[in-house]
């Protein structure tokens, strides 16, 4: 995946469903966490925190909250401090959602790029995840991403390349 240029690295990234037991090594799960570090956040708040859950007990942990497992080997459990985050004055919408899923989306770009597959984990139970993490009341779970590197049976989903046409998504004014 190294050098692609981005349009390639967006068109072939897929949920991978299926990992192999190698391990991220530091130096990579690093450069995913500086990718989202890196990511925007409204006024520049960066509200993200991010547990890195990589130990054979956090991964346990983490089982009691979602209901699915791909045979992971590290997973990011990405959330964001309700007390960092901007609001818009209007209707009092916070960009903590906002903010934590731009964050995640980098992360999971820079790991296809190195080499590591992701999938975006909406499916879990929050109350859970407060508690078997002992999270405090204003740290907010918004996804986990599951990570590794592909096993070699990994496939996208026959949904994968289901893509709207442009027309029926964009309008231009």
């Amino acid at each position: 995946m190294m050098g692609t240029d981005f349009i390639t690295l967006v068109n072939s990234r897929f949920s991978v469903r299926r990992f192999s037991d190698r391990k991220v090594e530091q130096e990579k799960i690093d450069l995913i966490l500086r990718a989202g570090q890196a990511a925007p956040t409204a006024c520049n708040n960066q509200p993200q925190k991010i547990y890195v859950l990589q130990s054979a007990e956090a991964l346990e942990t983490l089982q009691k909250c979602k209901y699915s497992h791909f045979g992971e080997t590290l997973a990011f459990l990405v959330c964001y401090d309700s007390e960092l985050c901007w609001t818009r004055e209007f209707d009092g919408k916070a960009s903590g959602d906002i903010d934590a899923s731009i964050v995640a989306t980098h992360m999971m770009l820079e790991a296809w790029e190195l080499g590591i597959g992701s999938t975006w984990i909406m499916y879990f139970d929050p109350e859970a995840v407060m508690n078997e993490f002992d999270l405090p009341d204003n740290i907010v779970p918004v996804c986990i991403l599951v990570m590794g590197y592909p096993a070699q049976e990994a496939v996208p989903s026959v949904l994968h390349s289901k893509k709207k046409d442009l027309k029926d998504m964009v309008t231009v004014l």
